[in-house]
């Protein structure tokens, strides 16, 4: 599989793709090609004036062309004196142009090679952001990263040293080789002679390299992928002592990418010496050819040096053209993501803003899985009036979490029919949807920034006044400000300088703040101290009034005062109705009470 991969990668539809986003930059390309076009041109030209000026210095009969009679105006180019001087200042100035060329070529390739990578970042990024959350729970988030970031870099390559430079190196041989047999095609041929050893040697160093690049690459995803979940996971790590079991997996990702690519350093080991060889092969051809035929020492000068101007590219050609398949596959790789069907929906023509919702949820006969066929809701039916609490109860797995990821439009259902106020959730855009679902979760993520920008997540429309006043509406304004730097405290990367309990504190001002029509509470109570859940309870009471709320927590307090409970098992609904009613029917919910609840009241007393 991996032999043939590259070669199916380069695909002219591919490349027109990628320069789809060439386009808002056509400027910067065609001036590009047509610098490449004149350095071709200009190539040839100094090795042909060192053999005129050679020439001229022994004393052999020089015409001068046309071209350089204009712009070495009022010269006397018969004198031989004049005429080196003449040519020689002639060249200086055409050195700099040269340079200026050069140095705008590589400059402009490059700023529409980082121009493209800014674009279609921001498009992948779109599209991530985008996709059903099934796709993050079944792709590393390390590939994802790599795909964003570093695959996207490569594509960079394709103009900056890949497709573009290319064309200008081809330029170059085919205008240098035209100069050559124009002015001697048999001197010309003998010193190509050795050309096809040069030729099927770039061949094999091109597949070699070519392969050798895909397994680095394929290694570079593995290594991300790696990094990033035990670097996530560290805790877990350290805390059953794995580090040594760790350690060994990544030795072995870390070698497979050490091998890959000392494959292409021993490639690109027997690839150069070859190429000296076959110049001094040719440079010696050459040689006997002028001294055989008594050839002019102008002639031999100038044929040494278009020799290096077609194995100077030549060298670099079969590596560019690499870096250009590899720039193709990263391409290969981001369009994957980018042709994921697996995304959220988008809003339809006629979904309008939601505008404040009462609150009222209706599930009627849902189904859901997130394989196809395996079900883990089935045929969900209930109803929630607005201002009412709701209690979901079940074993793991039982699907509870599930239903809070459909109701906030997560995850789309697959028959059946959920409501809210009455209409599908599809009715409405999901920007408003999702501004009247407030979400508080167990496992609360916080970013790297300030306490502020947590709360606010950095919405400029949210000033500090308003954050503060909902803290101490909630109760909590006294608890940050006993953090160092109270409201500017810099959270590390997903809260790791906070408890569990600091963290969910801080998700239950946001959800206020956001002052949402439905509030969700997926298990927020579980796993605190006994004063921080004090703190939860007194933000929950203000959080749950006036607005519909579900809840699933083991809180007995939380479960007794809800209006309904909604027992749930494998994905089905067991029961429903108050504590007291499910209590007298001395059914499902009964049994998991007498399992879970009153051992937690024995523990409490």
């Amino acid at each position: 599989m991996r032999k043939t991969a590259p070669k199916k990668v380069f695909s002219f539809l591919l490349l027109v793709r990628v320069f789809k986003f060439v386009k808002p930059y056509r400027a910067l390309f065609y001036g590009s090609v047509l610098l490449a076009i004149v350095m071709a041109v200009f190539a040839p030209i100094r090795p042909y004036l060192i053999q005129l000026t050679v020439d001229m210095a022994t004393g052999k009969t020089v015409h001068v062309p046309g071209w350089l009679q204009l712009f070495i105006a009022k010269q006397n180019l018969s004198d031989a004196t004049k005429f080196i001087i003449a040519v020689t200042l002639f060249q200086v100035v055409f050195l700099f142009v040269e340079t200026a060329i050069r140095f705008f070529f590589s400059f402009m390739t490059a700023a529409l090679g980082q121009r493209v990578v800014k674009d279609l970042r921001i498009a992948v990024y779109e599209k991530i952001v985008g996709l059903h959350l099934r796709q993050f729970d079944t792709t590393p988030i390390g590939t994802l990263t790599t795909r964003t970031i570093d695959d996207i870099e490569r594509i960079n390559d394709i103009f900056s040293d890949g497709l573009i430079p290319i064309i200008a190196d081809l330029l170059t041989i085919i205008f240098t080789l035209a100069t050559m047999f124009w002015i001697n095609w048999q001197l010309t041929l003998v010193s190509l002679a050795p050309f096809p050893i040069m030729i099927i040697a770039t061949y094999f160093f091109k597949e070699s390299v070519n392969k050798s690049f895909v397994e680095v690459r394929n290694a570079v995803a593995h290594l991300n992928a790696f990094i990033q979940e035990h670097l996530s996971g560290m805790a877990v790590v350290q805390a059953f002592a794995a580090e040594g079991r760790e350690l060994n997996k990544f030795k072995k990702i870390n070698a497979e990418h050490r091998l890959a690519n000392i494959k292409a350093i021993f490639a690109y080991s027997v690839f150069f010496p070859i190429v000296e060889v076959v110049l001094a092969i040719s440079t010696g051809l050459l040689v006997w050819f002028i001294a055989g035929n008594a050839l002019d020492a102008g002639l031999l000068m100038s044929f040494i040096l278009y020799l290096n101007q077609l194995f100077r590219p030549l060298r670099v050609i079969a590596d560019k053209f690499n870096v250009l398949q590899m720039g193709m596959v990263a391409a290969e790789r981001v369009f994957k993501v980018m042709d994921n069907p697996d995304q959220m929906p988008p809003d339809s023509p006629d979904s309008v803003d939601a505008g404040i919702l009462k609150g009222n949820i209706d599930f009627k006969d849902v189904w859901f899985a997130y394989k196809e066929e395996q079900y883990v809701l089935k045929g969900i039916n209930f109803s929630i009036h607005a201002g009412q609490t709701v209690a979901l109860v079940g074993h793991t797995g039982s699907g509870k979490t599930s239903i809070i990821s459909l109701l906030n439009r997560l995850y789309t259902i697959n028959r059946g029919e959920l409501l809210l106020d009455r209409k599908p959730l599809t009715a409405y855009t999901l920007e408003s949807l999702r501004r009247n679902i407030g979400v508080v979760l167990q496992d609360v993520f916080l970013f790297s920034g300030s306490i502020l920008d947590n709360i606010t997540l950095r919405n400029p429309a949210i000033t500090e006044a308003e954050v503060i006043y909902a803290a101490k509406l909630m109760g909590l304004h006294d608890f940050i400000m006993q953090l160092p730097g109270g409201y500017q405290y810099h959270v590390m990367e997903r809260g790791a300088t906070l408890s569990l309990g600091q963290r969910q504190l801080i998700s239950f001002i946001r959800a206020l703040l956001y002052n949402p029509s439905v509030l969700v509470l997926d298990e927020a109570t579980s796993s605190v101290d006994s004063e921080t859940e004090l703190l939860i309870e007194k933000a929950t009471e203000t959080l749950i009034t006036g607005r519909t709320s579900i809840v699933i927590a083991h809180r007995l307090s939380t479960i007794r005062k809800a209006d309904l409970i909604i027992v749930l098992d494998k994905g089905e609904v067991k029961e429903t109705g108050n504590h007291e009613s499910l209590l007298q029917k001395n059914g499902f919910y009964a049994r998991l009470y007498e399992m879970q609840f009153e051992k937690k009241d024995t523990l409490s007393v």
